[in-house]
């Protein structure tokens, strides 16, 4: 059993019933190995809750890094709408509200922080820039909830008036 099936039977157990039904045993049982085998690659409920983490913020820099755009915020915009139209940020609303420790946040923290501050000196308009960026962080809490609220000719004009901006 590999380290990610595992925490993708993590993720689709919170989404399916709700942090309180995330245990090892419920995890172990749901991908399909001992709690050992589990174990072995998480020691305790807080490391898979913080390898969850993790993994989630190794996929969107992996997404931001795949952006063709010139400028750190038109990649972290990029970024942010295929995570939206990847209908997929459910599972990050549901990871980060699983943990109830913030110290297990703390990657989450440090990450946005980055996200954030990244490259702003080098925008041609660092306050536009912050603007955008907080803006996506607006469209991804609402589409986390409602994945299906905007269409995507409006995620289209979204996109252009935030890229105009800058």
């Amino acid at each position: 059993m590999r380290r990610d099936e595992l925490l993708d039977a993590a993720e689709e157990l919170l989404c399916d019933q709700g942090s309180a039904a995330l245990t090892l045993a419920a995890v172990a049982d749901r991908a399909g190995v001992s709690k050992g085998g589990l174990l072995y690659h998480f020691s305790s409920k807080e490391a898979l809750i913080k390898g969850m983490v993790e993994r989630l913020i190794g996929e969107f820099d992996d997404l931001l890094a795949a952006q063709p755009h010139d400028t750190y915020t038109k990649r972290y915009l990029g970024a942010t709408l295929a995570a939206v139209r990847s209908g997929r940020l459910r599972r990050w609303a549901v990871v980060t509200g699983a943990s109830g420790n913030l110290f297990l946040l703390a990657p989450l923290r440090d990450a946005m922080a980055r996200w954030h501050c990244e490259g702003l000196s080098d925008e041609p308009d660092p306050v536009a820039s912050q603007i955008v960026r907080l803006a996506c962080e607006g469209l991804w809490d609402v589409a986390s909830h409602d994945p299906g609220l905007h269409t995507e000719s409006e995620l289209v004009a979204l996109e252009a008036r935030l890229l105009a901006l800058l």
